[in-house]
């Protein structure tokens, strides 16, 4: 019997729906049905490529914690976060699925209440977190993750690290590839693939400084771009990809592109010091956009990592042969 798996992804950022799209997709490869859910950031992406989603309520930790207050998070993240797990118990009571496998905290919760098999897939760590709030809260979740779920995958560009979740399984980076239909479309060259993500700032400065530097640019999100069902392929034909979000960093693992890291939120800091601490080749962290110039004109050596998410599907599906 074919079984169905929901999918659900978290809602800040887009480059949790390309990841858990990935996931999906390989299940539909190994013969599962699929039902998707997250809404946020990345809405608009998951109907670009075909799919229809469940969207519960939003919630928005990192604008209501980084860019307000704590008074932000108590008078309206938390709310949220109550009438989203309330919205995906009722949407998995709706769709009867054989297991859930999610980046979302809220739904991993909701999991639970709606006797669900729970599998966890985010490389989130309470060591990324200086605060001592975040770092709390993000170890009591990996917790709860831990003992709810059948397996917490961790999709890593970095060998097992002590600031990694004990007890997590290890799978190697996520990406989303472009469709058997648009595979064919060969993407424009470029020397630099500048990638903000929803929280980084002063982007377009980046890349006005980059192309005074000489360098042919392709701004991701910019006036010229035209949405594109994944980013891969255009991130294999760039000579080197600059990118704040770990979803990029993943996708540059993958596509064997060098990497640039310009982080801006606390999280991404913290990812960015575990790359920084275990050094690993074809990737390089930088703070100030002068930084980031400079280190797209050196050279930088090759990342090459095979893709994890059809290993993701297996250990959900029980066929890990």
């Amino acid at each position: 019997m074919q079984p169905t798996v929901a999918v659900a992804h978290y809602p800040e950022g887009a480059g949790h729906a390309t990841r858990m799209l990935a996931v999906a997709r390989a299940l539909e490869a190994r013969g599962a049905t699929v039902t998707l859910a997250g809404g946020g950031h990345g809405a608009r992406f998951i109907e670009y490529n075909g799919y229809e989603q469940f969207e519960p309520a939003p919630v928005d930790f990192i604008g209501d914690y980084q860019g307000g207050s704590l008074g932000h998070v108590l008078t309206n993240s938390l709310p949220s976060s109550a009438r989203r797990v309330y919205d995906y118990v009722g949407w998995l009571r709706r769709e009867q699925p054989d297991a859930l496998v999610t980046d979302d905290m809220f739904a991993a919760m909701a999991a639970e209440f709606a006797d669900t098999r729970l599998f966890v897939c985010t490389h989130n760590a309470s060591a990324y977190y200086d605060a001592v709030i975040e770092q709390g809260f993000t170890w009591l979740l990996n917790r709860h993750q831990l003992f709810a779920a059948e397996a917490f995958l961790y999709p890593s560009i970095w060998p097992a690290d002590p600031g990694d979740p004990p007890g997590v399984t290890r799978v190697p980076p996520i990406a989303l590839d472009a469709p058997a239909d648009e595979q064919e479309r060969k993407p424009v060259e470029t020397d630099v693939l500048v990638v903000p993500s929803a929280y980084s700032t002063g982007y377009d400065d980046l890349a006005a400084r980059l192309r005074d530097a000489g360098h042919e640019v392709t701004f991701v999100g910019g006036p010229d771009w035209e949405c594109v069902p994944a980013l891969l392929p255009h991130i294999r034909a760039a000579d080197k990809v600059v990118c704040s979000g770990y979803s990029t960093v993943m996708e540059a693992a993958v596509a064997g592109t060098p990497c640039i890291v310009y982080p801006f939120t606390d999280e991404q800091h913290g990812v960015s010091r575990v790359i920084e601490r275990t050094g690993i080749e074809g990737f390089q962290v930088e703070h100030s956009p002068a930084h980031v110039v400079r280190a797209v004109s050196q050279p930088l050596e090759s990342p090459a990592y095979e893709n994890g998410a059809d290993h993701a599907a297996a250990h959900v599906l029980g066929d890990r042969s």
